[in-house]
C-alpha cells in the first residue's frame, strides 16, 4: 500500500494459506511489525471451536512460521479468537477477543499477552483466563454500557438497534419522556415476525438479568399489538393485542422463524382498556401495562402487571436462540394486520435492567 494507506501500489501475493491444514478457516487477519518481525495474527478453526494463530517472518512476503497462541484448552471459554493485540502507553500488552456463547452472542474477553518467548502467548500459558488484574490506567472508575433507558432524551440511546435500516415511520422520541413505536403493517399471509423491521432491540447484558418496562399501547383498529420480545432465529414475545373493545395479553412464539414457520399464540389474559378517546373521529383505546422478561441460563420467563407493583408470571418458558451471526436481542415490537387502518403505537415510558 501507499505510505498514506489510500491505495495499493503492488500486486497481491499469497503469503500464507491455512486451507487443507490444521489452521483451516483463517480469517480477519491483522498485520503488525514488532522488533524487526512482521506478524500476521488471525483466528482459525471456526467460530465456536477455533483458536488464535500468530505467524512471524523477517519479510512481509514470508515464509511465515506459525504458532497457536490462544486456545480453549481445559477452560470453559470456547472459540477464543478473532480479536486484536493492544500495546498500551504503560507498556502492557493485551488481547481483545470473543467467545461464542450461542444465544448470548459473541461476548468480548480481555487477556494479557506475554512476549518473553518471542511469541505473543495469551492468557495463562496460551489458555484464556476468567479473572485477571486489570490493565494499568489513569482512571479507576468502573462503568457499564447503557442498558436501562428512561426515554427522557430527544435522541435514541446507543444501546438500541433497529432490526432493519431506520425509517422515521418506525418510531421517534417524544417530548413527553417516552419513545413511540408505530405499528408496522404486516404483509398479507404473514406467518411470523421475522421480517418486521421496526423492532427496537438491544443486546443481552449478562447471562442472568431482568428487564421491566412500563408502556402504553394505543390501538386504532382490530388486531394491532405491541409489547416485549426476545428476538432470534426462534423468538418469543409478550404483547397486548386489541380484540373488539378490549385487549388480550398474548404470548407469540416461533421456532425457525427465518425459515418461514408459523408462530404459535397463547392468550393469557383479557384486559379492559385503561383509557378511551372521547372523540367521534377515529378514537383510540389505550392500555397501560408493565411487562417483564427474566433470563437465566438462556431460559426466558415473562410476567406482567396492571399496577406496576404486583407481577404475575405468565406464559411458557422459552429457550433463547441466537440470530444470524448475532446473539438474541430483546426490546420492543409493534405491528398490525390491517393494511387500511390508521396506525396504532406503542409508547415506552421506561425500561429498567436489573440483576
Amino acid at each position: 500500500m501507499a505510505p498514506d494507506g489510500t491505495k495499493p501500489i503492488g500486486q497481491p501475493v499469497i503469503v500464507f494459506d491455512g486451507n487443507g491444514t490444521e489452521n483451516r478457516t483463517c480469517e480477519g487477519p491483522k498485520f503488525y511489525k514488532r522488533d524487526g518481525w512482521y506478524w500476521i495474527m488471525c483466528p482459525a478453526g471456526g467460530v465456536p471451536t477455533g483458536f488464535q494463530l500468530a505467524m512471524r517472518s523477517k519479510s512481509p512476503y514470508g515464509p511465515y512460521e506459525h504458532k497457536i497462541v490462544l486456545a480453549q484448552g481445559k477452560t470453559n471459554i470456547n472459540g477464543p479468537h478473532q480479536g486484536g493485540w493492544v500495546h498500551t502507553k504503560y507498556g502492557e500488552d493485551w488481547f481483545l477477543h470473543f467467545q461464542d456463547k450461542e444465544a448470548y452472542g459473541r461476548v468480548v474477553h480481555l487477556n494479557p499477552v506475554d512476549w518473553t518467548t518471542g511469541w505473543p502467548i495469551m492468557g495463562k500459558e496460551g489458555e484464556p483466563v476468567a479473572r485477571f488484574k486489570k490493565p494499568k490506567a489513569a482512571n479507576t472508575q468502573i462503568c457499564n454500557p447503557a442498558e436501562s433507558d428512561e426515554f427522557n432524551s430527544h435522541t435514541l440511546g446507543k444501546q438500541w438497534q433497529w432490526q432493519a435500516n431506520y425509517d422515521e415511520k418506525y418510531g421517534v422520541p417524544t417530548a413527553f419522556g417516552t419513545f413511540r413505536i408505530y405499528t408496522y403493517k404486516l404483509q398479507e399471509g404473514w406467518k411470523n415476525l421475522w421480517l418486521v423491521p421496526n423492532m427496537m432491540l438491544q443486546k443481552t447484558p449478562a447471562d442472568k438479568f431482568t428487564a421491566t418496562t412500563k408502556l402504553r399501547f394505543t390501538s386504532k383498529a382490530e388486531g394491532q399489538f405491541g409489547g416485549l420480545i426476545m428476538m432470534g432465529l426462534d423468538y418469543s414475545a409478550l404483547v397486548v393485542r386489541r380484540t373488539g373493545k378490549e385487549f388480550q395479553l398474548v404470548q407469540m412464539t416461533c421456532k425457525a422463524a427465518d425459515k418461514g414457520r408459523q408462530q404459535a399464540e397463547t392468550v393469557l389474559a383479557t384486559l379492559a382498556p385503561t383509557a378511551e378517546d372521547k372523540t367521534e373521529y377515529k378514537p383510540g383505546i389505550h392500555e397501560d401495562v408493565w411487562l417483564r422478561l427474566s433470563v437465566d441460563n438462556a431460559k426466558l420467563r415473562f410476567a406482567y402487571s396492571t399496577d406496576g407493583k404486583k407481577y404475575r408470571q405468565c406464559g411458557d418458558e422459552f429457550r433463547m436462540k441466537e440470530g444470524k451471526w448475532i446473539g438474541a436481542k430483546f426490546g420492543f415490537v409493534s405491528a398490525e394486520t390491517d393494511a387500511n387502518a390508521d396506525r396504532g403505537w406503542l409508547e415506552a415510558d421506561w425500561i429498567r435492567i436489573t440483576k
